[in-house]
């Protein structure tokens, strides 16, 4: 049999499988994340393209969630695609100790989109391994061993990235990474300093930060790692002047700033990184997700000079099999060079300015359950409420079982009109791909104006 043959034999074989089929192999024998297995039914999907994807009935949805926040480029995108099949043709696969031209293009590329002064790139798989190499970069650069991390955040699910984060998910995982300080960072609709505007809230989180700073010792901290704009945990957009003022705490007490923009990176907020909003450089910046939209696993730590002269004489210790893997890499040079030709950066907060944000307030004025709106570029997050005026959740934090009854009831909503959306805790994100239309966005729209209808049924 030859290669092609092989190939056509497995092509036919998943093709001719039905959704029933999908499920029952995944209930039998695939082990899922974040989940009891007893209690999930995931539903088997057939296939994706643009803003869509398609469940076996054919039932078509709407994905504003982009998956996991994710596909930044849509699903399919051939330019892309096409990189992967080229590349896997010619070499599908080399370790990380040779120079490689998809790598090396895709961390030139890189590099020429991030801030000023980050010129180097060390490849991982993904989100979490590059934050657990950054802290890794911080403490050996510094000689110090503190890293101070949000508590409304996720950093990723390995040991140490899981300590970093704030949000429950790290509990079972406890005691962690030792070393690790939370504090609280800017939410000015539910703020921990008792704020009454967007100034003060970036001052006093200032504040609490530079206090925190001093009980711990400033000479025992080698980094603060933030979410540029929180992602999972509420789409938390600074105040202005508030990222520059933990650069500057930052810049007195010689501690590293690593920016985490795997979510908010690669024009999910309108810009090659968030930072670009308030252009502040953070000393190392971590991505993945929308550098290539998850076509093939891929993230890294961009790398300041001063950092990386840190490791001219001295080995990094650190590696992974697949850093820097020839197929990822392909597939982030053609996503890039996508972003550049098809104006997708600009689409994106095209899309924020003169879509999703008027036309999400314009809804939110519509309905008693929605008390926050809030984003940037195609990353925006509506917070439902039981009461406008308390500002009480409309599910307690996090909630499980009848206590997420309402989000639940709200999701089911979103999915019968065939839009798929994100939610957690008392939230719904509106994170449809960059490539999204705005025709697109307006049809999902709609559809949250409906669902927000069944929200409204569990207010007071």
């Amino acid at each position: 049999m030859t290669e092609l043959d092989e190939r056509t034999v497995v092509k036919d074989l998943l093709d001719h499988m039905s959704g029933e089929e999908v499920r029952s192999l995944d209930r039998a024998h695939v082990f899922h994340s974040w989940s009891a297995q007893g209690l999930i039914d995931p539903l088997p999907i057939a296939r994706a393209q643009g803003s869509y994807f398609w469940d076996y009935d054919d039932n078509r949805y709407l994905d504003f969630s982009s998956q996991l926040v994710n596909v930044n480029i849509g699903y399919g995108h051939p330019k892309v695609v096409a990189a992967i099949q080229e590349q896997a043709a010619r070499l599908a696969t080399i370790q990380p100790s040779f120079a490689n031209d998809a790598r090396s293009e895709a961390a030139r590329l890189i590099t020429e989109v991030a801030p000023e002064g980050l010129s180097a790139v060390f490849f991982t798989n993904g989100g979490a391994e590059a934050n657990e190499n950054a802290i890794r970069m911080a403490r050996l650069h510094t000689g110090r061993h503190k890293v101070l991390a949000t508590y409304r955040s996720y950093h990723g699910a390995t040991a140490g990235s899981i300590t970093l984060t704030g949000d429950p998910r790290r509990w079972p995982s406890e005691p962690g990474l030792s070393g690790i300080v939370h504090f609280w960072g800017p939410y000015t609709y539910r703020s921990a300093f008792h704020s009454e505007n967007e100034e003060q809230e970036r001052d006093r989180a200032l504040q609490h930060l530079h206090d925190t700073i001093m009980v711990e010792g400033a000479h025992t901290v080698a980094a603060i790692i933030l979410e540029t704009v929180v992602g999972t945990n509420g789409i938390l957009v600074p105040p202005d002047g508030y990222l520059q003022g933990v650069r500057d705490l930052c810049d007195e007490h010689g501690i590293v700033l690593i920016a985490d923009e795997v979510m908010a990176g690669f024009g999910r907020c309108g810009e090659w990184f968030a930072v670009d909003h308030w252009r502040v450089t953070p000393d190392l910046i971590t991505f993945a997700k929308g550098v290539n939209s998850g076509y093939v696993p891929l993230g890294g730590v961009i790398i300041s000079d001063e950092i990386g002269a840190t490791f001219d004489q001295r080995a990094y210790p650190g590696g992974l099999t697949y850093s820097g893997h020839p197929l990822a890499c392909a597939s982030a040079v053609a996503s890039i060079n996508a972003f550049r030709d098809e104006a997708i950066i600009e689409n994106a907060r095209m899309l924020g300015t003169d879509v999703i944000g008027p036309r999400l307030r314009e809804i939110a004025a519509k309905h008693p359950s929605v008390g926050d709106v809030r984003g940037l570029g195609v990353f925006w997050a509506v917070e439902l409420v039981r009461d406008r005026e308390t500002r009480e959740p409309l599910v307690p934090y996090n909630a499980a079982g009848d206590a997420a009854r309402p989000m639940a009831a709200f999701a089911a909503a979103c999915k019968e009109r065939g839009l798929w959306p994100f939610t957690h805790f008392n939230r719904t994100h509106v994170v449809p791909p960059c490539t999204t239309t705005p025709a697109e966005v307006e049809e999902g729209l709609a559809v949250l104006d409906e669902a927000f209808a069944v929200a409204d049924e569990f207010t007071v």
